[in-house]
């Protein structure tokens, strides 16, 4: 079995771009709005049942508005990546944190994602997949010019690295 013991469990270095704190808030709006947006208009729409909906409208946009106001500002603190010579480091989540290291001599694929929203603000995100059934390193939310600067460094030294990722 090939030995990695040059890898450091470290923290990666690399913060997400700024611009996924509006990313991840259109995201959350897109999420939280559209209920007490509904009730919002049926309050304004139907006269007997406006004590209903006002409340319906209050209890459904407060803990909207909390979580478009507290997740993106968390998540950018904790979402990090690097990609070194040797591995690729990912730390991401808000509420569930993960943490992911994945040597190069593993990478079977690299994947870039581009949606409709991070295209808005010129993001992208990248995706490093193994055999393991444990899952992929998803680095979301980096410059787009970034993401394929990434993508060419780890197809350089994917094929450099000696190993097996099969």
């Amino acid at each position: 079995m090939e030995s990695h013991d040059n890898l450091r469990l470290r923290p990666p270095r690399h913060r997400v771009d700024r611009r996924a704190i509006g990313w991840w808030t259109l995201q959350s709006a897109l999420f939280a709005l559209p209920l007490p947006l509904v009730f919002g208009i049926l309050w304004a729409s139907i006269p007997p049942t406006r004590e209903f909906f006002m409340w319906a409208t209050l209890i459904s946009l407060v803990p909207g508005l909390l979580y478009m106001a507290v997740m993106p500002a968390w998540r950018y603190r904790v979402h990090r990546w690097e990609a070194t010579n040797e591995a690729v480091y990912a730390a991401s989540g808000w509420l569930w944190q993960q943490w992911r290291v994945v040597p190069l001599s593993r990478v079977q694929t690299v994947d870039t994602l581009r949606g409709p929203l991070q295209q808005m603000f010129g993001l992208s995100g990248v995706t490093v997949t193994t055999a393991s059934a444990a899952g992929a390193v998803k680095i979301k939310g980096i410059d787009h010019k970034l993401a394929g600067d990434l993508v060419e460094h780890l197809a350089k030294y994917t094929q450099a690295v000696p190993g097996d990722a099969t």
